[in-house]
């Protein structure tokens, strides 16, 4: 009886263990900046991370990491995203412009890296420049990026962080 109990424990394991993980987007950041988050939200649409360099402040940041997850999102094509975040930056940044780098399809999966730069913004007196990587999970949207405050990103910049996002990779846990 007790073996019976094992087995029925192991099926039940095995066969429904499946349905509890969770897809998430795992990115390799560079280390040399000793991470630390300053924002970890969630709500029932969306989850949101923010990271800065480890010696820096909300106040004074030299660089920052963003993960967004829009959760039940699905888009036919991710070049969708690229005009959406535009429109959206638009609203405080009119001068904002777009840029994409790269587009491809990695384990089936649609992903596309582009740069939204933005000379000046209506709501604070500095530029701010991001480079995004998006891509499709099987029931969200990943959107992650990285920001700088200067009117427009180095190409050097672009590269680092275009090899970062290209590492990341879509894994169930």
């Amino acid at each position: 009886m007790k073996k019976l109990m094992l087995t029925c424990v192991a099926c039940f394991t095995a066969c429904f263990g499946v349905f509890a993980q969770q897809e998430n987007l795992q990115i390799a950041w560079p280390g040399e900046y000793k991470w630390k988050v300053v924002s970890n939200q969630s709500n029932a649409a969306m989850n949101l991370v923010e990271l800065i360099p480890g010696a820096e402040t909300l106040n004074n940041w030299s660089i920052m990491a963003t993960m967004v997850s829009y959760k039940n999102k699905r888009v036919a094509n991710i070049a969708e995203v690229q005009p959406m975040l535009l429109a959206n930056m638009k609203k405080t940044a009119p001068k904002a412009r777009l840029a994409v780098l790269e587009s491809g399809t990695k384990n089936g999966r649609q992903w596309t890296i582009f740069k939204i730069e933005a000379p000046a913004f209506t709501t604070v007196p500095r530029p701010e420049s991001q480079l995004y990587y998006a891509t499709q999970g099987d029931k969200t949207l990943y959107v992650s990026f990285v920001a700088q405050k200067t009117a427009w990103l180095p190409g050097a910049f672009a590269t680092k962080w275009s090899n970062v996002f290209k590492g990341a990779q879509l894994v169930m846990k």
